[in-house]
């Protein structure tokens, strides 16, 4: 079984541009980030392959200064954008856990798996 959960709405998000947020889910929150780069939009788990920790150094900034890979704060690490690989840092080769998001009528949702449905 899915949750839907309702993040914002697509013009909301600057292009480039990426956003953090909390969902509860079963009772739990989960930390997710969303990254929009030109007409898509990207999502993940807002946590480090290599330490478990969140990527951001300010709210909603898990871009590099170039606006062009997702960086973990603490050690530099970069992701690419449209799959999550790591291609510099401690976790080189690991990738953060996707996401499912979806444009449903201007707005960006996150449709996550609940235990129930697995």
């Amino acid at each position: 079984m899915s949750s839907i959960h309702r993040l914002c709405r697509f013009e909301q998000l600057e292009d480039p541009g990426s956003r953090g947020f909390s969902v509860e889910l079963e009772g739990d929150t989960q930390e997710i980030l969303v990254v929009r780069k030109g007409e898509r939009v990207y999502g993940y788990l807002n946590r480090c392959p290599h330490t478990g920790i969140n990527l951001e150094w300010q709210p909603d900034q898990f871009l590099d200064l170039s606006q062009s890979y997702i960086q973990c704060v603490t050690h530099g690490a970069l992701f690419r954008v449209e799959d999550g690989l790591c291609l510099r840092g401690p976790c080189a080769g690991d990738a953060l856990s996707p996401i499912q998001v979806e444009l449903r009528d201007g707005e960006i949702v996150a449709i996550l798996d609940t235990l129930s449905g697995a």
